[in-house]
């Protein structure tokens, strides 16, 4: 499946931008990537001289550029908050739930300081609900390590069902899948009275 994902460059929420990201995000990319407990689950923090580099040498265009690719921004200070991605998981990574694989996957990083406020929950309801309202319908995926607690709660408190598990990166992975269009967002002419 060559499907795009998300065209869309801006998407508001009560409290939230997503956006492209932009030089003044650099600091926080750089930290979500090295700190060590946003990184947790997700093989270590990487070496800071490394990310840094990386950064220097490619700016933010390497994830600006790319659709379906997000910051995610306190709405009134543009502060960096963290990122989220909604993009085609390849055919060769395991956890696939249809035979060509490459399903849209859906994948979010947040810093630490707004871990629990529901933000993460807040930006991906309103990037789901987007996708559901530009693209055909179609499984969503969510991968997370199984130890992750915190990100297997968020996947089910949006919609998604866990269908099995795999062992990638020396860890038990969980398999979550919601169809697109269960994100609709639903008329008001359609609620029942």
């Amino acid at each position: 499946m060559n499907a795009p994902t998300l065209s869309a460059t801006e998407i508001t929420t009560v409290r939230l931008q997503l956006r492209k990201a932009h030089a003044a995000d650099i600091d926080g990319l750089i930290e979500l990537q090295t700190d060590p407990q946003v990184r947790a689950h997700l093989g270590g923090p990487r070496p800071r001289s490394i990310v840094e580099q990386y950064f220097d040498a490619n700016g933010t265009s390497a994830i600006a550029a790319k659709p379906g690719t997000y910051v995610i921004a306190d709405k009134e200070t543009d502060q960096f908050i963290g990122t989220l991605v909604l993009d085609r998981r390849s055919a060769d990574l395991p956890g696939h739930v249809t035979q060509e694989g490459s399903e849209l996957e859906l994948t979010y990083l947040l810093r630490r300081g707004s871990w629990g406020a529901g933000l993460a929950f807040e930006a991906a309801t309103a990037m789901l609900r987007a996708a559901a309202d530009e693209l055909p319908d179609q499984p969503v995926l969510v991968v997370t390590q199984t130890a992750n607690e915190r990100s297997l709660k968020l996947a089910i408190r949006l919609g998604f069902q866990c269908v099995g598990t795999f062992e990638a990166h020396d860890a038990e992975q969980t398999l979550a899948v919601a169809d697109l269009h269960s994100f609709k967002a639903r008329s008001p002419l359609s609620d029942p009275l």
